[in-house]
């Protein structure tokens, strides 16, 4: 037999509903931390490595030196951008998956109702 749910059903839901959005919110705003330390982080090793690859051309004694230099450089850099962008991908994952956490647990309630 289904009951009609009262004014105390709907606000416990309510309170529910805002405890998960609450929590979502939270969840997303750490991640969205997380991710731009890690962006800062990311920029400020390319920095550095540009800057030391720099100062190597400047003393490269000769043209093939600095062909060498800057080859290794680009192939150093590609495999840093492609790990870094995998590591994006799982923290973006990982954030989306935890901010749907509470959201999920609180339409599952709903649903066990």
């Amino acid at each position: 037999m289904a009951t009609t749910p009262n004014f105390e059903d709907f606000q416990n839901f309510s309170k529910q509903q805002l405890e998960a959005l609450t929590a979502a919110s939270t969840t997303w705003t750490k991640g969205m931390q997380d991710l731009a330390a890690e962006s800062a982080d990311y920029a400020k090793k390319a920095f550095a490595s540009g800057s030391s690859v720099y100062e190597k051309l400047l003393g490269a004694r000769s043209v093939e030196s600095a062909i060498q230099i800057q080859s290794e450089y680009v192939k150093q850099a590609y495999e840093g951008f492609i790990a870094q962008t995998s590591k994006f991908s799982e923290l973006y994952a990982k954030v989306a998956s935890d901010v749907m956490k509470p959201m999920t647990s609180a339409y599952a309630n709903l649903q066990a109702k």
